[in-house]
């Protein structure tokens, strides 16, 4: 039996995402900003190191450090000095002698390997080697991590804690990156009902948009929230220009589908042009991309789930695309579902699961219910369960395709 959402006509989801990510040209404007304050930010240009990390040949353990060639001659090496970290051995180890030496410390001049301290047996102002060493043992090297020059992290990057971390590990403070983008969220539907306020007959506490600003703030963009708007063509148009106006993108959700009171689609065909409309895929057919005059617009449905789906699979990456970012590819795994997955062929389905290891395989079980107005379906899910648009019901034990969720549920 064929989906009945499945009729002719409908955009696969793969060709949907390849012609937005055509489609939407990336922003050039750049600014410099300090370090302190470039977490998320993606970077406009390669970024090499001033200097060598570690900047000297330094001991990988606290033990004793010492020629090579001293304890080839000789198990019983003369102590002469200690090299602490940031308290270097000042002078020459000569032939026959050993430094008491710690980790990250500078290895001393006429030193080339580490004996670890467990390996040692001291008296006195002589230290006792059971076994001989490697030339090179125990000893990182100027430049092992980054070397001077090299190039760190490249243009499109964007900027995690452990890359702030790096930058200050090189005594970069000033960063020149994209500017931030801005993104405006329009609610549209006359049943939704502001949270805090009493909700009328048939209304529901509208949501969409706490989410959705949720994952825009975890690509680091301004969020610009209109609201609801109201189920009335004018007053759509005049938020959905105003909005054109003030962001880079325009994010509505709600009004694009196929009933009477839907007049985000008539409108946007008005003010602007609509690139596609309806997608094969579940959930999130009435998903719509198109530019209006200043900005790009995403129309996703009105049901949570369709919402954020279509959120995270098609907005983000086009986002993503928009602010010069480079995205890494989705990790895609093979597991075995628990569940029995129900399906009709005709559209990609993106089942919400939770992906475990158990036995030494991996595993994934649905999260129950996969209706679209079921938010808690994502909210107990780590993975989608990928099911391909020809593919039918799916029984237990078989295997699937499971695709790890991205950050920006995070």
């Amino acid at each position: 039996m064929v989906d009945c959402c499945s009729a002719p006509g409908l955009m696969p989801f793969e060709q949907a995402l390849e012609t937005m990510l055509a489609a939407i040209p990336p922003i050039t404007d750049v600014e410099n900003i300090n370090l302190a304050d470039c977490l998320g930010r993606v970077l406009a240009a390669d970024v090499t190191s001033p200097i060598n990390v570690p900047p000297h040949n330094n001991s990988a353990m606290d033990g004793y450090a010492f020629a090579q060639s001293s304890l080839a001659a000789n198990k019983v090496l003369q102590l002469a000095g200690r090299s602490m970290a940031g308290q270097p051995f000042q002078g020459m180890c000569q032939e026959g002698q050993c430094i008491r030496i710690m980790t990250g410390a500078k290895m001393p001049k006429g030193c080339d390997t580490v004996e670890m301290q467990e390996n040692c047996q001291v008296t006195g102002e002589n230290v006792n080697f059971e076994a001989p060493r490697k030339l090179g043992d125990n000893v990182r090297y100027a430049g092992e991590d980054i070397k001077q020059g090299q190039v760190v992290f490249t243009k499109g990057k964007r900027l995690s804690a452990i890359d702030v971390g790096v930058l200050a590990s090189l005594s970069v403070n000033v960063l020149k990156v994209f500017r931030k983008l801005t993104v405006a969220l329009i609610a549209t539907g006359d049943e939704l009902t502001a949270i805090g306020q009493p909700l009328g007959d048939g209304d529901i506490f509208e949501s969409n948009s706490y989410a959705l600003s949720g994952m825009l703030k975890n690509i680091n963009v301004n969020v610009i929230n209109f609201g609801v708007i109201a189920d009335d063509e004018n007053a759509i148009r005049a938020a959905f220009l105003e909005a054109d106006q003030q962001a880079d993108a325009v994010i509505s959700s709600g009004g694009v589908s196929v009933g009477d009171a839907d007049y985000t689609k008539l409108v946007l065909e008005q003010i602007g042009e609509i690139a596609f409309w309806k997608i094969a895929m579940k959930p999130g057919k009435p998903f719509a991309f198109g530019k209006l005059p200043n900005s790009v617009f995403f129309g996703l449905p009105g049901n949570p789930v369709s919402a954020m789906v279509t959120a995270d699979l098609l907005a983000m990456p086009a986002l993503m695309k928009l602010q010069n970012c480079t995205a890494a590819p989705a990790l895609t795994l093979k597991a075995k579902t628990l569940t029995d997955l129900r399906k009709s062929p005709g559209r990609m389905d993106f089942q919400r699961g939770v992906l475990s290891h158990e036995n030494g395989e991996l595993t994934v079980k649905s999260t129950g219910s996969q209706g679209s107005g079921i938010l808690t379906s994502i909210a107990s899910a780590n993975c989608y369960i990928v099911l391909p648009a020809e593919q039918g019901r799916v029984e237990a034990g078989k295997i699937v395709s499971v695709r790890l969720f991205e950050r920006f549920f995070g």
